[in-house]
């Protein structure tokens, strides 16, 4: 039976969780009367008292194995839809102290005025904050602002606060462990769904020690589409420098322009051909028919052509004389311009976005 509306359900995913678990079930308890529901991520048995204890104040859910976190909040949402209205509030909070509960009552009055959105607890990397915090943040910061052109302030906080309405769409997000929270952002910012910023303080217990994020793994998975991405781009460079390198050699009897129109032509449809088939098999993994997403690409690569090619004769005839230098330029400008059209509108299908169904 589905509970009121007015509900606010806190919602901690944990793995081999601490004391700070039982104080901060125990103190959102003593100031609100929002219901909890902890996940225990397949911690081992020495985890178990602390599960125990917070048995008193929240619903435990439990995985037999570790599945990571993004596994673990989507578990803790199926059973929230089933068990909770449409109209309830929900909060994801991290388990190892990170997040005070005057900050959580904030971030849940937000969601609750701004119901269509999602609102994020944005912390302030200044002052004590660990290094390793401090860089990861910042690197994910510009990684997330050049794949989805929105600037938010701190992509990797685990204390998000939205409607119970959004819960279908949540799960069909993909990602296991730490890219799941990411992959969240990219979707709102790709369905069109407001990301509102509420300032919290940013608290590090022993330099944040107790984190279970692997920094070069788990770093891998969350950028592993933008990777992919740069591989794919990279090969598909070098066979367009290739093919043009070999084609003004071939064309160097032509008129300036004319072998550089000639030599960029000829390399931008090889190396588009290839492009196209890895970015719609292998990056994005793109469903849609060749009909639907070729049109597009199509249109994408001639433009990028026409660009390509205006802005490689302007700078071999009037910023840089070497026809290769400027044609490296030309390139790492067409690399951010292709990203964005690719991610956002070629393999993107607006079926997916009307019914939001985040990536």
């Amino acid at each position: 039976m589905l509970m009121n509306s007015d509900k606010t359900v806190v919602l901690i995913p944990a793995y081999e969780p601490d004391v700070l678990l039982s104080t901060f079930v125990q103190d959102i308890k003593a100031k609100t009367n929002y219901e909890i529901v902890v996940v225990d991520d397949g911690s081992s048995q020495n985890a178990s008292t602390h599960f125990e204890n917070v048995k008193r104040y929240a619903t435990v859910l439990r995985l037999e194995t570790n599945r990571g976190k993004g596994t673990a909040i989507k578990t803790g949402l199926g059973y929230i839809g089933e068990n909770f209205s449409e109209g309830a509030v929900v909060v994801t909070a991290d388990a190892d102290g990170q997040h005070s509960v005057d900050d959580l009552i904030r971030v849940c009055k937000a969601a609750r005025v701004t119901k269509d959105s999602l609102v994020i607890g944005s912390r302030t990397f200044t002052g004590d904050t660990p290094l390793r915090s401090r860089f990861g943040n910042t690197v994910t910061r510009y990684v997330f602002m050049f794949a989805s052109g929105l600037k938010l302030n701190d992509t990797q906080t685990g204390l998000r606060a939205f409607n119970a309405n959004m819960i279908p769409a949540l799960l069909g997000v993909k990602g296991e462990r730490y890219e799941y929270e990411m992959n969240m952002l990219l979707g709102c910012s790709k369905n069109d769904v407001s990301i509102r910023e509420v300032p919290i303080e940013a608290i590090y217990i022993e330099d944040n020690s107790s984190s279970h994020f692997d920094t070069l793994k788990d770093s891998f998975i969350i950028y592993r589409d933008i990777i992919k991405f740069a591989s794919s781009s990279l090969v598909s460079f070098l066979i367009d420098f290739g093919m043009y390198s070999s084609m003004i050699w071939l064309t160097s009897g032509f008129e300036s322009s004319l072998s550089i129109l000639i030599s960029n032509v000829t390399a931008r449809t090889i190396s588009a051909s290839f492009n196209y088939y890895v970015n719609k098999k292998y990056v994005f993994k793109s469903e849609e028919s060749i009909w639907k997403t070729a049109g597009g690409y199509v249109l994408l690569a001639a433009s990028i052509l026409v660009l390509n090619t205006l802005l490689l004769t302007l700078l071999a005839s009037y910023v840089i004389s070497n026809k290769f230098a400027g044609k490296i330029v030309v390139e790492l400008i067409m690399f951010t311009v292709s990203w964005s059209v690719q991610r956002f509108f070629v393999f993107s299908p607006t079926s997916r976005r009307k019914h939001a169904h985040y990536e």
